[in-house]
């Protein structure tokens, strides 16, 4: 209803006024600039109700007050200007409706980013060049001559910036004229200046007495989830339980409240944690959801708060007493593993305490320079760092080769590649970062696994976390005998978006190191909300930035490096056999 009744202000403003309506006789009893200057403020009022209307939809606490001030402005000015009765109507009604229901609009204001300014100039500057030159031309027949389309344009960019333009109307239209386009202008400039210089919001982040809380709660239920580890990354945050033996950590990403993976801490205080969590997400009207769940987490969150779940694919989970490279099923990764080490290629497996410091600083600028973006990507599977004191019981696994004779010297010395794995529970270690210097001979992921589940015994570590396969379970029913023609129809779209996101090369990838799948749930309010909450799981996974959005790259990875690193890997499979 918002939007519409802005949609009428900026018509009212643009569209000459009803020189028939009963109204007029009154209006031309105030002076000229009143209902000039209506005009103006009619295609104000319109646009800043349709920058108002997705606020007042998710029970905006201050888009109500902005609306409540506008709305009889904009009825006002509708009356003095294209005396509307309908549309001055509407928006009193309107206005009457958010009077009664203030208490409805509780909801805080979202966090912003300096970058929203920036935006909103490019946005609204555009907007209002657009509007500008539809409010030059809609009064074609008060025009002095018959300028061209460039002078046109030329007077539109002067108005905006408060001068008068070459342009001439009869009839006083050069005030209407000459206010619209300045009110555009002018409030480009507002807008853009409030979100630059208000105050700004606390980003996301985990404070030390946080991340020692979750590391208490971890040491004691951490071996419930491959994902707990994941909690301390220090652009979350976190609620607890009221008791404190449970917590959920999120972060908020174009107005979803996103959690990843389970609740951390006691079963039994879970629900405290999720009710916690979806008391905030009301407080500021932010859509819940949970990506990356386990069927326990799904079952959990669905019970106490209602929401529904969906599979988003499978875990592969690697047990290290039953693997071995023997046998005809391991033969390609066999092959591969050999011919790389008879390339020269050897490998370290080691918790990262016991890396010195020239070791741990040559890893440390390897991975910042084999990344191909300026920022760290992940969210639910990555960790975000590497050697942190806090952190020294992760493992390292390095792959090592001499340089060649008439080789210019990497700047690492040796070092071609490596893994990050973080501690899963006592036990167990997650995949949470894989780099490797693109010189390197293809493999170096296979090579690196093995080695790591060769030395995981020495290492007590009982079970390894590989990766996510996105949709897993779909393609391997389409492709068995006697398939449905649905899940026939699901497996050729998957099949289809893989030339783009490698979702079937990932999955095959996996697969060869034989694990055992977990599934995994995405939690969510409402079907309508899943594409929302896809976009936004993928902005926090690093994957959709606004700057390089053709750079498609495959959420569903625990490293910017594995899509290609399992495509190359696929490749050397199929060349050996």
């Amino acid at each position: 209803m918002g939007a519409f009744i802005g949609l009428a202000d900026i018509a009212a403003g643009v569209i000459p006024r009803f020189r028939w309506s009963r109204v007029h006789a009154l209006s031309e009893v105030l002076p000229g600039s009143v209902t000039q200057l209506a005009a103006a403020g009619s295609i104000i009022v319109g646009i800043l109700l349709l920058m108002l209307a997705h606020g007042l939809k998710r029970a905006k606490q201050q888009a109500w007050l902005a609306a409540v001030i506008l709305l009889p402005i904009g009825a006002a000015a509708q009356a003095l200007y294209r005396h509307s009765h309908i549309g001055a109507v509407l928006s009193l009604l309107l206005f009457v409706y958010l009077l009664r229901h203030r208490k409805s609009f509780l909801a805080l204001p979202d966090p912003r980013s300096r970058w929203k300014a920036l935006a909103n100039f490019i946005l609204m500057g555009g907007a209002s060049f657009g509007l500008g030159w539809v409010i030059v031309g809609s009064h074609a027949d008060k025009m002095v001559g018959d300028p061209p389309v460039i002078e046109q344009i030329e007077h539109v960019i002067w108005g905006l910036f408060g001068f008068e333009g070459s342009i001439r109307y009869t009839d006083h239209v050069d005030y209407t004229v000459g206010y619209s386009l300045g009110a555009l202008g002018l409030l480009t400039v507002a807008t853009t200046a409030y979100l630059a210089f208000r105050p700004a919001y606390p980003a996301a982040v985990l404070t030390e007495e946080d991340e020692d809380r979750l590391r208490e709660l971890l040491a004691k239920h951490g071996e419930r989830d491959s994902l707990g580890h994941f909690a301390l990354r220090r652009d979350k945050s976190v609620v607890f339980s009221p008791s404190g033996k449970a917590a959920v950590s999120y972060r908020v990403v174009s107005g979803v409240m996103l959690a990843s993976g389970d609740p951390i801490g006691d079963v039994e205080a879970w629900p405290g944690a999720i009710e916690q969590f979806m008391e905030l997400a009301k407080r500021h009207s932010w859509t819940p959801a949970v990506a990356g769940c386990s069927e326990t987490g799904g079952e959990v969150w669905a019970r106490e708060t209602g929401l529904d779940a969906l599979e988003m694919g499978d875990e592969a989970i690697v047990d290290v007493a039953d693997f071995s490279l023997s046998g005809r099923s391991m033969r390609n990764v066999r092959q591969m593993v050999k011919r790389i080490e008879r390339n020269g290629y050897t490998t370290k497996v080691r918790r990262v305490g016991d890396l010195n410091a020239e070791e741990l600083e040559a890893v440390q600028k390897a991975a910042n320079a084999w990344r191909d973006t300026e920022d760290e990507r992940g969210f639910s599977m990555a960790l975000g760092r590497i050697g942190d004191p806090k952190d020294l019981d992760a493992i390292i696994a390095t792959a090592h080769k001499d340089p060649e004779e008439g080789e210019e010297p990497s700047p690492f010395g040796d070092l071609k590649a490596m893994q990050h794995y973080v501690p899963w529970g006592k036990d167990g270690s997650s995949l949470e970062l894989m780099r490797r210097d693109r010189s390197a001979d293809p493999g170096m992921n296979e090579l690196l696994i093995v080695a790591f589940l060769q030395a995981a015994p020495d290492l007590d570590v009982k079970r390894m976390s590989l990766n996510f396969a996105f949709f897993r379970s779909a393609l391997e029913r389409g492709s068995k005998l006697g398939a449905g023609p649905v899940v026939r129809v699901q497996r050729t779209a998957l099949i289809f978006l893989s030339r783009w996101f490698q979702i079937e090369s990932l999955y095959k990838f996996n697969e060869k190191f034989r694990p055992r799948w977990e599934p995994r749930f995405v939690v969510f309010p409402n079907s309508r909300d899943l594409p929302r909450i896809g976009f936004a799981m993928m902005q926090a996974e690093g994957f959709l930035e606004l700057p390089r959005l053709m750079r498609r790259r495959p959420a569903h990875l625990k490293s910017v490096d594995q899509a290609d690193d399992a495509l190359e890997a696929q490749a050397e499979v199929t060349r050996a056999a």
